[in-house]
């Protein structure tokens, strides 16, 4: 199962691209992921790169392992996220130029088999309704985060 979605930015490819990879910061674009660290000797992005992410949502706080698989500078970012021993999500993040600057598209694609799947949701939630929300929320703050000029 996979979604996208995708919104025209006001700004560079490179200005973009540089928000969407820096995962420690992702706190400031997604409504569930509060932040991370790379680790492993990963000091930045790069193929092969691990970051131990942290996410929350109500009153539940867990972390994640992603694993950068693809780093395209300026075009494309994308990354494995694993939860104990079970593969649970590819992110990624295509960008193509336009005249007015770029076009960004998130899509998610859920990785987790049918245990995992069950276990994730429950009444209350459903992990795919979710990321559709999250996917538009995420999008919306990087579209606004990179259009407002910075402050001296």
């Amino acid at each position: 199962m996979s979604y996208s979605d995708s919104i025209d930015i006001a700004s560079s490819p490179e200005a973009v691209f540089a928000v969407v990879t820096d995962l420690p910061g992702m706190s400031r674009l997604s409504p569930e992921n509060t932040g991370g660290e790379w680790i492993n000797g990963a000091t930045g992005p790069k193929v092969g790169a691990k970051l131990k992410g942290t996410n929350a949502r109500d009153k539940d706080s867990w972390f994640t392992i992603a694993t950068v698989s693809d780093y395209e500078p300026s075009r494309k970012f994308a990354f494995n996220i694993q939860f104990k021993i079970f593969n649970i999500a590819r992110w990624e993040f295509d960008i193509e130029p336009t005249p007015q600057g770029c076009r960004v598209t998130e899509k998610w694609t859920d990785r987790r088999n049918a245990i995992v799947r069950k276990q994730g949701d429950s009444d209350d939630f459903n992990r795919a309704d979710f990321t559709k929300e999250s996917i538009r929320t995420t999008l919306e703050r990087l579209k606004s985060l990179c259009e407002t000029p910075s402050q001296p």
